[in-house]
């Protein structure tokens, strides 16, 4: 038995209210802390789902290509002013366009974060040039989102290693978004819908793009940075850590070479991108493309954070992780550890399957509805998820998280929820100990568990 195995069987024996107190998640449902072994989830997956096949991988590509080559085709030359007089008509069609290439080109990046996992070959080099080509074409910096990526992996739920996802405790959310005192949070009023649905809309647009940028859901600890890459950089505007500065501390001084390599990849696609604009005008090229890739962000983006207002009752705007992600990792029943608590396999753990019906299982590939699986073992190739997450269901017992209420409108639905309910972490009211250092979300909307109640602090 490794040492990491001895530290989560010692771990996983603490689950008694002695040890914790009383731990509650969102709804009010008592936690209890994982108890099983990363051994055990693997011993339980069949051998067969662990094989990976490039030719299989091949050829999804190819079907997803296909389908990308034949929308366009099929718009291009049948959804024009001749064919079709109208121009509402065609707004419309066209918009339709770019739902479709953005769902088949979705699937492209699916199978890029697959290479990324090295589940899509046995091969390294099929499995990165792969990877780079695809996320290349999609704007992607495939070798520096890997790398950050496969750090989000190793340190998922963890308030401060993640990489992503990293919600803010009770008083960063007070102090930066809503410019008050940490006991004040349970004084003020709900947030408006109007402003929950404003923030739903601007969240789908820029996501992704920003967080490349900016780093803005990632931990902000940069001045650990073995290398002391970090020092006196943060996240934010101008603040040095992003996804395509060679000296960013997101990376090491080894990691150079692929962070180049990644940026090379971008300035190819965008001088191919420029030469279709100059030949066909920029009016095209955001029908073609960008439109198709505003709703790959949607789907897959991440999380920016912006924070408007100085007057009594401080509004928020702030744009979420977008839709796949987002619900991946943010919901009412979802722990976060502090460094006390957490383990690998506690983190994983803390993920949530959904279910967006056939276009999840098959044009996206499965990652909606495996994505516990996946954090767990993550190259295992998607065809085989789902019969590798039916093995480990009854390992995880309860803490196997997955809400597939209503299917593809319980997801949209979930949006709505998560955003209302989910907007900070903070301790349980009666956790004691290592308890502490167990988080889940809260609101300031009136759902479910409230804030603790905390006494003025007289200065």
């Amino acid at each position: 038995m490794t040492s990491t195995q001895l530290l989560e069987s010692s771990r996983g024996a603490k689950t008694s209210e002695e040890t914790y107190g009383q731990l509650v998640d969102t709804y009010g449902n008592t936690f209890k802390v994982p108890d099983f072994t990363i051994k055990e989830i693997r011993q339980a997956i069949p051998p067969h789902c662990f094989e990976r096949s490039a030719l299989r991988g091949y050829s999804y590509i190819a079907r997803d290509v296909l389908l990308l080559a034949s929308t366009f085709t099929i718009w291009h030359n049948y959804v024009t002013p001749q064919t079709v007089p109208s121009t509402l008509l065609r707004l419309a069609l066209w918009s339709v366009y770019g739902f479709l290439q953005g769902l088949f080109a979705t699937g492209l990046w699916v199978i890029a974060h697959e290479c990324g996992h090295q589940s899509f070959s046995t091969s390294k080099v099929i499995n990165d040039t792969t990877g780079w080509v695809l996320h290349s074409c999609l704007l992607v910096p495939y070798f520096s989102w890997k790398i950050s990526h496969g750090k989000h992996h190793k340190s998922t739920g963890h308030m401060e290693r993640d990489m992503v996802f990293l919600p803010k405790t009770r008083p960063e959310y007070a102090r930066r978004v809503l410019k008050r005192k940490i006991w004040e949070i349970t004084e003020m009023a709900e947030e408006t819908p109007i402003v929950t649905a404003y923030m739903l809309i601007l969240r789908q647009l820029i996501g992704w793009p920003i967080y490349l940028l900016q780093n803005k859901t990632g931990h902000n600890f940069h001045a650990r940075q073995a290398e002391g890459r970090g020092v006196g950089k943060r996240n934010g505007p101008g603040g040095g850590v992003n996804h395509f500065s060679l000296e960013s501390p997101l990376f090491e001084a080894k990691d150079a070479k692929l962070i180049a390599l990644s940026d090379l990849g971008l300035g190819l696609v965008g001088i191919a991108l420029t030469e279709v604009a100059r030949r066909y005008g920029l009016g095209n090229l955001f029908t073609w493309y960008f439109l198709p890739y505003l709703w790959v962000n949607h789907w897959l983006g991440k999380n920016p954070q912006f924070i408007k207002g100085k007057e009594k009752n401080t509004q928020l705007m702030k744009i979420q992780i977008v839709a796949i992600t987002y619900l991946q990792h943010t919901d009412p029943t979802i722990p976060h550890y502090g460094s006390q608590t957490w383990s690998f396999t506690r983190g994983a753990a803390a993920t949530i399957d959904r279910d967006f019906g056939c276009i999840g299982r098959s044009l996206f590939h499965g990652i909606i509805e495996t994505h516990v699986l996946h954090h767990y073992v993550s190259t295992i190739p998607f065809y085989h998820a789902e019969e590798a997450t039916k093995a480990i269901k009854p390992v995880m017992g309860q803490h196997y998280l997955s809400d597939t209420k209503e299917g593809p409108i319980g997801f949209i639905k979930n949006l709505w929820r998560s955003v209302r309910w989910c907007q900070w972490v903070e301790e349980s009211q009666d956790a004691k100990g290592e308890g502490k250092d167990i988080l889940f979300y809260r609101n300031r909307n009136n759902l479910g568990v409230p804030p603790i109640v905390m006494e003025k602090k007289v200065s």
